[in-house]
């Protein structure tokens, strides 16, 4: 566990394994490098597997001034040249994928190949305007309270999986992590509300890229990953039953094997 200083920030990473092929993991918004252990712990059995936090959330610095996605895109550039020197395999959810999407259509040589979870290409729905600028405003003056918590977990998180007793301890645990949030998470959340759609440029991605998705993703439902599969020329999607919009958590016995059968290609 370290951190890295790129020209405008300084980002926490982890890092293990010693493979020669490399993984870089973004997570998504409201969340950091941990909801990714699971695939870590994995993965580093046969490569070298980095997951890191955005500037502004988990561990990375918190900056002034605005976060948009662009940025966190030349942040994601950036860590791979210093870190790692050549092309990796990256793997990114919802804001991580709108990150994986930018990454690799305008810095192709950075990429070697993409794995896409619950994202959009799309601009945020407008429909959704309303009901997460008021989540943002509460979190802006009280910080992450209880009833905003266990309304983001209802975004997150799959129903079957909200209501199976089974997942009590996990449901505490990341509703405890949605808690940890600074007020100043809301700079994060803004740039997620008003990032500019990139439909036409993904047709730009020729790197092989894996789409996946829950079936009960209510944040960027299927419709949208199918999208995405449609205009990357070289890609392929799968559906996870029974995942929302944290399908590495929710099912990660699952995301671990499509990852597992992704990697041994190259």
């Amino acid at each position: 566990m370290s951190h890295i200083q790129l020209n405008s920030t300084k980002l926490f990473y982890i890092q293990e394994g010693g493979g020669e092929e490399v993984i870089v993991f973004s997570h998504g918004l409201l969340w950091s490098h941990k909801m990714f252990q699971s695939q870590v712990d994995f993965l580093k059995q046969n490569y070298t597997v980095i997951a890191y936090d955005h500037r502004g959330q988990g561990q990375s610095e918190v900056t002034d001034g605005a976060i948009d996605i662009n940025l966190l895109t030349l942040d994601a550039m950036e860590l791979i040249d210093k870190l790692v020197g050549k092309p990796v395999h990256f793997v990114g959810l919802s804001m991580g994928g709108f990150v994986g999407m930018r990454l690799a259509a305008r810095f192709p040589d950075k990429v070697k190949s993409l794995v896409l979870l619950e994202t959009s290409a799309s601009p945020e729905p407008v429909e959704n305007f309303p009901k997460y600028k008021l989540l943002n405003g509460i979190v802006k003056w009280f910080g992450v309270i209880p009833t905003v918590a266990g309304s983001v977990m209802k975004i997150m998180f799959a129903q079957s999986w909200l209501e199976n007793p089974q997942n009590g301890e996990a449901y505490k645990k990341w509703i405890k992590e949605l808690q940890s949030n600074k007020k100043t998470i809301t700079k994060s959340v803004e740039a997620v509300i008003h990032r500019k759609g990139i439909e036409d440029e993904i047709r730009q991605i020729k790197c092989p890229t894996m789409i996946i998705v829950g079936d009960e993703d209510v944040a960027t439902k299927p419709e949208k990953a199918k999208f995405i599969q449609m205009s990357i020329s070289n890609s392929i999607l799968h559906m996870v039953l029974g995942a929302g919009h944290s399908s590495c958590i929710e099912k990660p016995d699952e995301i671990n094997r499509l990852m597992g059968d992704w990697m041994r290609q190259f």
